[in-house]
């Protein structure tokens, strides 16, 4: 097959591992800058263009940048439109980058979650507070991502400043339930094809409660529960994604989603686990992209 990978950089660790697992699979493909495509947005006729050439694989495995979400789910809906098959598709992708929207679906679904507030208003503060349990609690920018944005208050009084703040720049924001009992750890699930391939415990450096590998907390493969696992596969199929990242906290009420990320990174799960993430997602567009087995499975 032909297979184009939509990133920025062909030097980054998952962009080169998914080229490689498809060149050893003896599969044609290449590394696209979505942000250099451009796009002929005609009826009957749509076209994706690089480089002055025309593209039209048979399959695209999007690794879209948080940054770059709206251009770059363009330019996989531009794809769709043309019938090539895509590991994400664009509507699941701007699912999962909205964290209200996806707390939302994610909550009609029945799936654990921190409790969770919403509010434009200043004035509602206090009130948004004691609806996320009061403090320690989470502030959360909607947009961000890789723990960027998310702060923990641990005083009411430090909660009311960042939401102030954050309100005062016309910031979303959401306020979660700290979860303590988590230790500053989560589980992260890798999903593909609805099933939990490879499961890794992420632990937060010392005096720091997110557990993101960049900002110096180290992981460690771990088996999770079934509880856990049906989390995780729930999370992704409510989000409409193939491929996804789940992050689960561990709570005195049971498993709680954190976030589903459409473009997890793999060399932190690759190395813990020695599951070759990489393999499963080339497998999974072998199975599916000639078939033409493809719509945007969530709701919402």
């Amino acid at each position: 097959m032909d297979i184009v990978i939509l990133s920025r950089k062909a030097s980054l660790y998952s962009t080169r591992r998914l080229r490689e697992a498809a060149v050893a699979r003896g599969h044609d493909v290449r590394v696209v800058d979505y942000l250099r495509c451009y796009m002929d947005i005609t009826s009957h006729r749509p076209r994706v263009l690089y480089q002055g050439e025309e593209l039209h694989p048979d399959a695209i495995i999007p690794r879209i940048g948080a940054s770059y979400t709206f251009y770059g789910t363009a330019v996989v809906r531009q794809f769709e439109m043309m019938g090539v098959f895509t590991v994400n598709e664009s509507q699941a992708i701007n699912r999962s980058r909205d964290k209200l929207r996806s707390t939302q679906l994610l909550a009609r679904d029945g799936v654990g979650l921190p409790v969770t507030g919403f509010a434009h208003s200043t004035k509602d503060i206090d009130e948004l507070i004691s609806i996320a349990g009061g403090a320690p609690c989470v502030v959360k920018l909607v947009e961000g991502t890789q723990g960027v944005g998310v702060i923990l208050a641990e005083t009411k009084k430090a909660a009311q400043a960042v939401i102030e703040a954050f309100r005062g720049l016309d910031a979303n924001i959401l306020v979660q339930e700290f979860i303590k009992e988590a230790g500053g750890s989560d589980i992260r699930c890798i999903v593909v094809g609805n099933r939990v391939i490879a499961t890794m415990k992420r632990q937060a450096a010392p005096g720091e409660f997110r557990s993101n590998l960049h900002r110096g907390g180290y992981a460690e493969k771990i088996k999770v529960t079934p509880e856990e696992r049906t989390t995780a596969k729930r999370a992704a199929k409510t989000m409409g994604l193939n491929v996804a990242g789940v992050d689960i906290l561990r709570s005195n009420h049971g498993p709680v989603v954190m976030e589903v990320n459409s473009s997890p990174g793999l060399e932190g799960i690759e190395g813990a686990t020695s599951v070759d993430v990489a393999g499963r997602v080339i497998d999974f567009i072998e199975a599916h992209a000639k078939s033409g087995r493809q719509r945007d499975k969530g709701k919402g």
